[in-house]
This record gives structure tokens, C-alpha cells and sequence, in this order.
């Protein structure tokens, strides 16, 4: 099915190929050289010099009409309307003649908050990315399919920075006065994803749906879970559970009718993958996946999953119908359950304990994790991460917008809210600690989800200021309290107090929260 798109400026393209199905998709990127078939067929590139996203080169044009909106800083770094028009005309100038590949799809799995978006793409193969990550529509859904964005991805033109005043050859630009966004020099596809999750968390907290960047799944009841946390917590560990459906795996709306999936398809890490540990994964990389920088042997056409000569960030993408006990469509009532994974690499936050409404805003806000430092730097010491409402590179707005929807959910669902530590035990890592035993990480879970954990006495931390349960089952008593797990008690209040320093600090750039917010949070 072919399209005039005269009308973004691309009047003489060699042909242009819309909503071509996977088969055709696979065969145009295979004859122009843009990738191999692995031997379980699915479609291995390798995305060049970026593998993956490039926050530094991540802009929004600084129209009036959202000037006062965004929360303009590192994150959210302005251009000028002048800047984009003429990147825009040089990505239009550059695919004259060319062939011009486009998919129409929706980004909300809820028809009453879905918006259209229109993927104009250079390459087969991000074509087919696109494809298999947004939601496709029906054959008369296409027919009156009315763009409401539209991504302009051109891996093939590369800035001039000195020209075109950006910082490299990749840039990644939102309007949302021109509702476009381009995305130059940069064939990683995450940026394409990660595009249309920002625009929706602008879009959403405009209609009063809280925008998420979690994964969630449903039990037989309708009981639906969120799960919010940074690489390496767990997230899509914990959230895979074989008793209950995966709405998705990344990106959510929560309205008053319940969660809905933004996107139709999983973006999933290929770092170690294996059969035995992440089945479902490991059974999606097939025909219509996108595998981005595994290495793959020339002759037999197998993945290594372990080598990460290319990168750590291997990735995979693929739709969310490859997985077996996917909710189709992602549509779910009112989450009773929201949890945020940390994975504490000092040892000293409680494996599970139970949050209050303004707890659960200072400590969404605050994005906590503590990730193992580089060996390449010779640093041994845990590094302590924030990342603001678990996503602060997709954020346009402030994250006071973000915490107050979280609050009003809340509110009123009466969600029970647990933070979860994954991370260390016992101490800190490299100082007597170990990882928490993942078992026992799964028993606490599973009695968040089914109400058990409420059934617990709780007791204060005086530290962490949240509520411990003295009581879990499938847990010994003694694991949850982690004071009583270190063997040096006085080391664990000097370890813990610093942690709970590094929450102050990180917090004190919110200068615009509720005093009420401040005082949920750690006590140094």
C-alpha cells in the first residue's frame, strides 16, 4: 500500500512502502544489506557506532506553546524552532529518490487515550522494529488512520554540529507544535521507542492518566501489579510470572478505568539470555523479532548471548503476542498492587517493607538503586543511581506532575504500595555481602500480590522511615530485618546513615514538593 507523503516534504521518493507485513519487511532488509537471518530466523543488525540511546543528543524544540511546560534542563535541552526546521528540510532533502519505508500504528492499547503515529523510516529493518513495537491496526483502522505524530528516522544523515548546532551527528528532536520527531544519525532503535513514550508522557498527565514506566501483569481475579524499577532490579524477572498474564513489559497508562500497555511490542535485554533462566525471551527470537548487535556466527547463524564485544546493551525486539501468557489486548482494571524493585548493592535497605502514600511519592520520585561500579575504573564500592520517577530520560514535564498522578491513583484505588530490595544482604557487596536469594525475593512478592504480606505485624525503620513486616511466609523473620543479617550491627547504622544521606541530597533538587513528601523519606 503506497502513500503521498508530498505533504512532510518528501515529493520525489523512489517508492514509498506502507504497513508492508513482516515477510516483505524481512526480504527488503536482507537484500539491501541491512542485516542476516539468525538460524531461528529472526533478523540480526548491527546498529553501527550507536548501540544504544544517546541522551546528550536528546532535544525539544522551545515552541511558546509549551515553553512554560517543560521541565527544561540536562534531561530536557532546548533548540530553537529555526534549528529543527533546517535538520527537518536536510532529512527530507536527504531521502529524495530514495526508498521510504512506513508504518501507521497506535501507541495506547486503551481506543479512548490511543494516539496515532505515522514511522517514516529510511531502513527495512527499524521499519519492521516499529511494526512489531507499536499496536497494528485493523485493515479498517488503516483506512482511516489519521496521523496524530509522526517519526522521521534517518540513520543515514549525520549532522554537522557546527552547522546545524547540535552536539554530534546524532540528534533526537521532539516538536510537539509540529507533532514531529526526528531522529538523525543514529540507527539504534530504542530511540524511536523511547520517542513515542516521551510524547505520551506529556500527552497523558493532560488528560489526568499517570504515565508509567514499569511493567505489569494480572492475576485470574483481575488483580493487576505494577512494577517500577531501573535496569538490573528485576523488573522483568519479577513481573514474568507463569500464574499471571504480562500486560507489558515497560510503558503504562493508568486512568480511572484501570492500566492499559502504550506499546504492542517487549524491547527486551539479550545480555546472558538463556533458555533455562528467561524462557519466554529466549522463545520470542524468531521470525519478526529485530536482534540488535549479538554477535552471530557467519556459518551456523547461532547467537551469543555472552559476548558482549559489541556492547552490553544487546537487544531484541519483537511483539508482545510472542509471549505465551500475554494479555491481548493489553487492557486491565485498577491495580491493587504497586511495587518499586531496587536493587541496593550497600545492604542496608529492607528486603520488602510497605510504603505510605507520601513515602510512595518520595521514593517513585527518587528512583532508587545502587548498581556495582565499573571494574574498567578499578572501583569496587557500590555507586548509588537515581533516576527520577524511575525514567527521568522520557520526562518532559516536572516530576511534581508525575508524583501527584501517582498519589491521586492511590487515592483513589487503595493500591497497597511495597518497596522491594533485590540487591544485597547480610553487607555490602564486596564487604560480606550476597545477593539476595532470589526465592526468597519471589516469596515476597508473590505475598504482596495475593494480600499475605498484609496479614503481618510491621514495625518503623528509624532510618529508612518505612514499615517492615516482622513476618513473611517463605521467609526466615531474621532476613527481613537486614540490621540482624550483618554481623557487624554498628557498620550497618554507619552504612545505612550514609544512604539515607545520598536520598537527602538527591532530594533536594525537588524544591517545589510538599513538606509532607520530604518528611516520608530517610532520616540521616
Amino acid at each position: 500500500m503506497s502513500l503521498d507523503l508530498s505533504y512532510l516534504g518528501i515529493s520525489n521518493p523512489k517508492n514509498v512502502y506502507r504497513n508492508l507485513p513482516v515477510g516483505p519487511l524481512t526480504e527488503f532488509a536482507l537484500a539491501r544489506g541491512e542485516g542476516i537471518l539468525s538460524n531461528t530466523g529472526a533478523l540480526v543488525v548491527n546498529t553501527g557506532k550507536y548501540t544504544g540511546r544517546s541522551p546528550q543528543d536528546r532535544y525539544i524544540v522551545d515552541e511558546p506553546s509549551v515553553h512554560d511546560e517543560i521541565d527544561w534542563g540536562k534531561v530536557n535541552v532546548a533548540i530553537s524552532p529555526e534549528k529543527f526546521e533546517n535538520i527537518l528540510k536536510q532529512m527530507l532533502a536527504y531521502l529524495q529518490g530514495r526508498d521510504v519505508y512506513v508504518f501507521d500504528g497506535f501507541a495506547g492499547a486503551d481506543p479512548k487515550y490511543r494516539i496515532g503515529v505515522r514511522v517514516v523510516n529510511e531502513l527495512a529493518s527499524q521499519n519492521m522494529f516499529m511494526h512489531q513495537l507499536l499496536l497494528r491496526p485493523t485493515t479498517d483502522e488503516l483506512e482511516a488512520f489519521h496521523a496524530d505524530f509522526t517519526i522521521l528516522s534517518v540513520p543515514g544523515f549525520k549532522c554537522d554540529p557546527v552547522k546545524d548546532g547540535v552536539r554530534s551527528e546524532a540528534a533526537i528532536i521532539v516538536s510537539f507544535e509540529k507533532k514531529m520527531v526526528l531522529v538523525a544519525g543514529s540507527q539504534y532503535s530504542g530511540e524511536m521507542k523511547k520517542s513515542v513514550f516521551s510524547i505520551m508522557n506529556y500527552l497523558l498527565p493532560k488528560q489526568n492518566i499517570f504515565s508509567m514506566h514499569c511493567s505489569a501483569n494480572v492475576g485470574d481475579d483481575g488483580d493487576s501489579a505494577i512494577f517500577f524499577g531501573l535496569s538490573g532490579t528485576g523488573k522483568t524477572t519479577l513481573s514474568a510470572d507463569p500464574n499471571r498474564k504480562l500486560i507489558g513489559d515497560d510503558e503504562h497508562g493508568w486512568s480511572d478505568d484501570g492500566i492499559f500497555n502504550i506499546e504492542g511490542g517487549c524491547y527486551a535485554k539479550c545480555i546472558n539470555l538463556s533458555k533455562e533462566h528467561e524462557p519466554e525471551i529466549y522463545g520470542a527470537i524468531r521470525f519478526g523479532a529485530l536482534v540488535e548487535n549479538v554477535v552471530i556466527d557467519p556459518q551456523t547463524r547461532e547467537l551469543d548471548f555472552d559476548d558482549d564485544s559489541l556492547t552490553e546493551n544487546t537487544r531484541v525486539g519483537y511483539p508482545v503476542d510472542f509471549i505465551s501468557n500475554a494479555l491481548i489486548p493489553g487492557v486491565a482494571g485498577t491495580p491493587k498492587t504497586v511495587i518499586f524493585l531496587t536493587a541496593d548493592a550497600f545492604g542496608v535497605l529492607p528486603p520488602v517493607s510497605k510504603l505510605s502514600r507520601e513515602a510512595a511519592m518520595y521514593h517513585y520520585v527518587s528512583g532508587y538503586t545502587a548498581r556495582l561500579a565499573g571494574t574498567e575504573r578499578g572501583v569496587t564500592e557500590p555507586e548509588a543511581t537515581f533516576s527520577t520517577c524511575f525514567g527521568a530520560p522520557f520526562l518532559p514535564l516536572h516530576a511534581s506532575r508525575y508524583a501527584e498522578l501517582l498519589g491521586e491513583r492511590i487515592d483513589k484505588s487503595g493500591a497497597n504500595v511495597y518497596l522491594v530490595n533485590t540487591g544485597w544482604s547480610g553487607g555490602s557487596y564486596g564487604d560480606g555481602g550476597k545477593r539476595m536469594s532470589l526465592p526468597y525475593t519471589r516469596a515476597m512478592v508473590t505475598a504482596c500480590l495475593n494480600g499475605e504480606l498484609e496479614k503481618s505485624e510491621f514495625e518503623l525503620d528509624p532510618i529508612f522511615n518505612v514499615m517492615v513486616p516482622t513476618s513473611c511466609p517463605g521467609v526466615p523473620s531474621e532476613v527481613l530485618t537486614p540490621k540482624k543479617t550483618w554481623k557487624d550491627p554498628a557498620a550497618y547504622d554507619e552504612t545505612a546513615k550514609k544512604v539515607a544521606g545520598l536520598f537527602q541530597k538527591n532530594f533536594a533538587k525537588y524544591q517545589n514538593m510538599d513538606q509532607k513528601i520530604i518528611d516520608a523519606g530517610p532520616k540521616a
